[in-house]
């Protein structure tokens, strides 16, 4: 239980540091120099403003000096962050896998709500990422290197290749560059069916939210800006946790069935 307790602790410090990542990173703002502000009085934040969760809580979800509001992603991301990491701590305990899924989840997790927010998906996440899936690889218990490189050649591949089609068919850029590395950085860590899962999930999920959004939001429907990579990443999600249950159900009840 003690584990599970600061494990969890750890999830959510880390979350709040996920949050400088998401505000700053794609702003160009160092990330460990300089103390947190308000965005709105652009006063210095103290340190008991920053406790994860807990201050959100005790200042109503308000800045300690303006009262300006507080969004409430920093403490869903807080607490997301912490959720993962106490999920596949239960999956695997303190093995290789439960550093290598929550440092994924993590990424994607930051990913997700820049990628939102800006429409771009930093290679400071996702070449790295590449190179940390090809070297995992090798651990014994991994998927092995010739899986992870034909998953980071299948991923990347398989989306440039949409890109150059959707850009022939609709006239401009249908996908940028950060949604085919961030592909081929999921592919170098969970395999080239994995990869697969992701693509067809993932799209799956986007169609759906994405008729519901132009449905319900006028800048969305006159603007048809909506990112790809949120998508990506709940369809990796999606393949992390539940992914070897869904291939083999797909593998006995349609291709066997053939």
């Amino acid at each position: 239980m003690s584990m599970y307790i600061l494990v969890g602790l750890l999830g959510l410090a880390i979350g709040s540091f996920l949050n400088v990542v998401i505000y700053r990173l794609p702003l160009n703002m160092g990330l460990v120099s300089g103390r947190s502000i308000c965005t709105k009085c652009r006063k210095q934040l103290k340190w008991y403003h920053n406790i994860p969760v807990l201050s959100y809580l005790v200042l109503r979800g308000k800045c300690g000096y303006c009262s300006a509001p507080i969004s409430l992603r920093y403490p869903l991301v807080e607490l997301i962050s912490s959720a993962c990491c106490l999920y596949f701590l239960r999956q695997y305990g303190l093995e290789l896998p439960f550093y290598v899924f929550s440092a994924l989840a993590l990424a994607l997790l930051a990913i997700f709500f820049i990628d939102l927010d800006h429409q771009i998906i930093p290679d400071w996440i996702t070449l790295p990422g590449m190179v940390a899936g090809l070297a995992v690889s090798f651990v014994p218990g991994g998927i092995g290197i010739v899986s992870a490189g034909i998953g980071l050649l299948v991923g990347g591949g398989s989306l440039y290749l949409a890109a150059v089609l959707g850009d022939k068919l609709f006239k401009k850029e249908s996908m940028g560059g950060g949604d085919i590395k961030m592909a081929a950085m999921l592919g170098a860590f969970l395999g080239w069916q994995k990869v697969l899962l992701i693509f067809v999930s993932g799209a799956g999920i986007g169609l759906v939210v994405s008729v519901i959004w132009m449905t319900v939001s006028e800048k969305i429907r006159n603007e048809r800006v909506i990112p790809f990579g949120p998508f990506l990443a709940l369809g990796a999600m999606l393949a992390i946790m539940y992914g070897d249950r869904l291939i083999r159900l797909y593998v006995e009840n349609f291709l066997q069935a053939r």
